[in-house]
């Protein structure tokens, strides 16, 4: 066969609802992403299952390459990010911003005014991530210290800051419908 007639493989990104079969891929996706804090499997099973409506798996060519899990803070219209993880395989292709859009543009979102989450002061990925999801969406990035090194890790573990991005949902709307 001549060689331009080759035709190179497309490589194909499924960003999906979890099923409760995703549990050991996605453990092992967190384990492999240092410095995340590691759950059990059965923990990511039952996000996997309990909380699929607000929790996105991506698969590139059927593998799991990324996950974030969330939920909706209950009596808040707020929608917080617990984790978000990306293969060494599937960096550089936007793929967090593009699961946390996925996510907020779900019907299991769309009450949410505002996204939530928590960062340490030197993750300098996930504060990259955020600062671009805002960015993207127009929204307004927030933080401040919430879960404190000594007052609630007990020393163990640094400071987490909560961080809020608005969702600015009407200006959304009329670019949907444009």
């Amino acid at each position: 066969m001549p060689k331009d007639s080759f035709t190179p493989r497309k490589d194909t990104l499924v960003l999906r609802k979890p099923e409760s079969t995703d549990g050991a891929a996605i453990w092992e996706l967190v384990r492999a992403c240092k410095p995340l804090d590691e759950n059990s499997m059965y923990c990511n099973l039952v996000q996997a299952e309990h909380f699929r409506d607000t929790c996105v798996v991506a698969e590139l060519n059927g593998e799991v390459v990324g996950w974030i899990s969330g939920h909706m803070i209950p009596n808040q219209e707020a929608f917080f990010v617990w984790q978000v993880a990306v293969s060494a395989k599937a960096r550089g292709l936007g793929l967090g911003r593009k699961m946390l859009t996925h996510l907020v543009n779900r019907d299991e979102c769309a009450e949410a005014e505002c996204l939530k989450t928590t960062i340490t002061e030197d993750n300098d990925a996930s504060w990259g991530l955020f600062r671009s999801f805002a960015r993207s969406l127009g929204g307004e990035l927030t933080d401040e210290p919430h879960y404190e090194k000594d007052v609630h890790f007990d020393g163990h573990h640094d400071t987490e800051h909560m961080v809020t991005i608005t969702l600015p949902r009407e200006e959304a709307e009329v670019l949907r419908a444009a």
